[in-house]
C-alpha cells in the first residue's frame, strides 16, 4: 500500500482520451494540504533505448473551480532519496513536507513531481542519467494534462534540487528534442551536479561523496551493463548494500551503514570515476550542457559540502559565455539539503515573472 496517506476507492481509470495518451491511472490522495487536491499517477515514458516503462509520480493542484485558462505548471524534480524502488517520494508520508515547490500550488500552479524511473516502479533507477530522467519529467507533465481536475496547461517551468537540479537542467536540454507540445519558460537548479567528474572530485564531505558514489556506480553497472569491478575485492558488496538504503534527512546514519561508508572511503580513496574507464565515458555523457534556450536560475550555499560551489559557479559562467540569461542566488551557510527551501521565495518570484512575460534578470558578470 502506498505510504503517503490512506487512499480510498479504486484508482480513477483514465478516460478514453487519456488511455490513448500516456496516463495509466490517477489516484486521489486523501487529506492533502488545505486548499489543495492531489493524485498519485502512473504513466508511460520511453527510456533512452526506446523501451516503454510505467512510472509513478504526484500531481498537486489548487482545490478550486477549474479556471477558464489552463493552469501554469511547475515540474518539481526531487533530490536524492535513494535508488531502490521503495525510495520514491510519492510513497513517503513526508512528501508534502519535503517538497518545497508545494507552496506554488497556493499561487495557482499545478505541481508535477515525477518519482523518476525505477523509484516507485519496476526496473533500474538510472541515477544521474540525464536523457531518460529528463524525458520522464516531460512525460509526467503530459500525464498531468490528462487529469481533468488539475487543468494543467502546456506552459511549464522546471525546478529541482541536487539530483533534481541535474534533472531540471537535463529537462531543459531535452525540451527541444522531446518537448513537442510543451512550452518551457525557465529552469531553476539548486546545487545541481553539472560537471559530474569535477563534482565527484571536489565534494568536501567524504562520507556523502562515498555514499553517492555507491549509488552512482551501482545504478550505472545495472543500467549500462558494466561489471561492478572497482576498488578492492570487498568494494562491490559494500556498494550493493549501501545502494539499497533510502536517504532520510531526519535521522543519523545507522552504525552498519556508517561502517560501510567508512570502508568505502578507504577503498575508493584513489579512484576518480571521471578518469577511470569505462565509468569516465558515462560521467562525460551525463554531465550537463552549458547551452540553454531559456533563462536559468542557480542557487547555492557558500560552503555546500557535496556540490562544490566553485563547480556550479564555473558552469554558470560557461552558460553566460553562451549568452544564457543567468540568475545567481548566493545562500549563507554550508548546508546542501535545504538549498531549495532557502531559495524558494526568490525562485518562485523569478518563475512568476517569466510566466508574466517579463524579461529575466541577468547576473552574468556579477558572480
Amino acid at each position: 500500500m502506498r505510504g503517503l496517506v490512506l487512499m480510498i476507492g479504486l484508482a480513477i481509470a483514465a478516460p478514453a482520451a487519456a488511455q490513448r495518451s500516456n496516463l495509466v491511472a490517477a489516484q486521489p490522495v486523501v487529506s492533502p494540504p488545505a486548499g489543495m487536491q492531489a493524485w498519485t499517477i502512473r504513466y508511460l515514458s520511453r527510456d533512452d533505448r526506446g523501451v516503454e516503462r510505467e512510472l509513478t509520480g504526484m500531481v498537486v493542484a489548487p482545490r478550486e473551480a477549474i479556471p477558464r485558462q489552463p493552469r501554469r505548471v511547475l515540474a518539481w524534480t526531487h533530490g536524492t532519496w535513494g535508488s531502490a524502488s521503495s525510495c520514491a517520494p510519492s510513497l513517503s508520508p513526508k512528501f508534502f513536507e519535503k517538497t518545497p515547490a508545494i507552496d506554488a500550488v497556493r499561487q495557482g500552479y499545478v505541481v508535477v513531481a515525477p518519482d523518476y524511473p525505477g523509484l516507485g516502479s519496476a526496473g533500474v533507477h538510472p541515477y544521474l542519467v540525464g536523457t531518460v530522467t529528463g524525458r520522464s519529467v516531460l512525460d509526467a507533465i503530459r500525464a498531468a494534462q490528462r487529469i481533468p481536475g488539475a487543468a494543467a496547461g502546456s506552459s511549464y517551468a522546471v525546478w529541482g534540487e541536487s539530483q533534481g537540479g541535474h534533472a531540471a537542467l537535463w529537462t531543459g536540454q531535452m525540451q527541444g528534442v522531446d518537448g513537442a507540445g510543451l512550452r518551457l519558460v525557465g529552469v531553476a537548479a539548486g546545487a545541481p551536479p553539472t560537471d559530474l567528474g569535477a563534482n565527484m572530485r571536489q565534494a568536501s564531505d567524504a562520507n556523502a561523496r562515498a555514499f553517492l558514489t555507491a549509488l552512482t556506480v551501482d545504478s550505472w553497472s545495472h543500467y549500462y551493463g558494466v561489471p561492478l569491478k572497482i576498488g578492492r575485492a570487498r568494494t562491490p558488496g559494500i556498494i550493493q548494500r549501501l545502494a539499497q538504503k533510502c536517504v532520510t534527512t531526519d535521522s543519523g546514519l545507522k552504525f552498519g551503514t556508517l561502517l560501510g561508508i567508512l570502508a568505502l572511503r578507504q577503498d575508493l580513496a584513489r579512484v576518480d570515476l571521471g578518469r577511470t574507464p569505462p565509468w569516465a565515458s558515462y560521467v562525460a555523457a551525463n554531465s550537463t550542457s552549458p547551452v540553454s534556450r531559456v533563462p536559468v536560475l542557480f542557487a547555492q550555499t557558500a560552503q555546500d559540502p557535496l556540490v562544490a560551489p566553485a563547480v556550479t559557479r564555473a558552469f554558470a559562467r560557461r552558460m553566460c559565455a553562451n549568452r544564457v540569461r543567468v540568475k545567481w542566488i548566493d545562500l549563507p551557510g554550508k548546508d546542501h539539503a535545504t538549498t531549495a527551501k532557502q531559495s524558494a521565495g526568490a525562485t518562485l518570484s523569478w518563475i512568476d515573472a517569466l510566466f508574466a512575460g517579463r524579461q529575466a534578470p541577468n547576473d552574468c558578470g556579477r558572480f
